[in-house]
């Protein structure tokens, strides 16, 4: 384990020294505090509940408005309730997602590169007849067909089953081809030749090293999961209207793009529906593109010396 650890410091190091690194962390850790205290800093009523459209719609109200600290949506809904809860719900689909679809990808990547012949043929067929398929169009055509129901959280699980069965594919090819490098190295050679097991050398010896690229491609995911799910229920794939998702948010206000509203005899253009659930969205996808542009500098051996 020593080397392991002095590698281990040596990355915490650079990442020190990386500035547009820990900018993206600490973007990141920013939405994580606020999805750990969504309990706290907003109570009641929970936005994971189906959502009752009163009967005498509610015109939007601006921020500040009766208590509203950023004000309210087309329903009524308070916005600040929203995208408080919204983060616990995007980083929930954003790890979920890539973390299953992560784990596909590296045993059939890793099984295909490593055993290759007719298991490679058959794992990366199946991988192609995926890829060959616009990611987005098969994850609305998934949720198309699956039942849809009012439960935010069974909405949910529809867009992460959809989005799981179109993203494996990428890392199943990452990791086969880290693996077809990796398995020719001496060390390999050497384990074989005190008899480890195949399944050995594979997962104790060539996936744990073939494992960085994966781990800067999954940080970047994380965000382009988040803009995916978002757009989903932008166009009417995602979750029901009033819920606490920052992509139906701003679907919710995409009807006051260009529009007035009165409040107290006062016009004003609505621009909060969008802007607050928005900007959050930037933040958590900026931050983990800026962490994950830094764990690739961190992690390529080529600039680690």
């Amino acid at each position: 384990m020593t080397p392991r650890i002095r590698e281990m410091r040596y990355s915490l190091y650079l990442m020190r020294k990386s500035a547009l690194a820990l900018v993206g962390l600490a973007m990141v850790i920013f939405v994580i505090i606020v999805a750990l205290a969504a309990p706290y800093l907003a109570t009641p009523p929970n936005p994971r509940e189906p959502m009752t459209i009163p009967k005498d719609f509610a015109q939007p109200k601006p921020p500040g408005a009766e208590g509203h600290i950023m004000g309210t949506g087309t329903y009524g809904s308070d916005i600040y309730y929203g995208v408080v809860w919204g983060a616990r719900t995007s980083i929930y689909v954003a790890l979920f997602v890539v973390l299953v679809a992560a784990i596909i990808g590296i045993v059939l990547g890793a099984v295909a590169g490593y055993y290759g012949g007719w298991i490679d043929e058959m794992l990366m067929r199946i991988t192609d007849i995926f890829l060959a398929l616009p990611a987005l169009i098969l994850a609305m055509a998934i949720v198309a067909i699956l039942p849809r129901s009012p439960d935010p959280m069974k909405s949910l699980e529809n867009i992460m089953l959809a989005l799981t069965l179109v993203w494996w594919p990428p890392y199943a090819r990452l990791i086969r081809g880290q693996v077809l490098s990796i398995r020719e190295n001496v060390y390999v050679e050497a384990a074989k030749a005190v008899g480890a097991t195949r399944s050995r050398i594979l997962f104790r010896h060539i996936v744990p090293n073939s494992l960085a690229p994966m781990l800067v491609q999954i940080t970047m995911d994380i965000g382009v999961v988040v803009l995916v799910a978002a757009g989903l229920s932008f166009i009417g794939f995602g979750v029901p209207p009033g819920s606490a998702e920052w992509g139906r948010m701003v679907s919710d206000g995409h009807n006051y793009f260009i529009g007035t509203v009165y409040y107290q005899g006062v016009a004003y253009n609505p621009w909060w529906i969008w802007v607050f659930p928005g900007l959050f969205i930037f933040i958590f996808v900026m931050g983990f593109n800026l962490l994950g542009d830094g764990l690739r500098d961190i992690l390529d051996p080529r600039l680690r010396r």
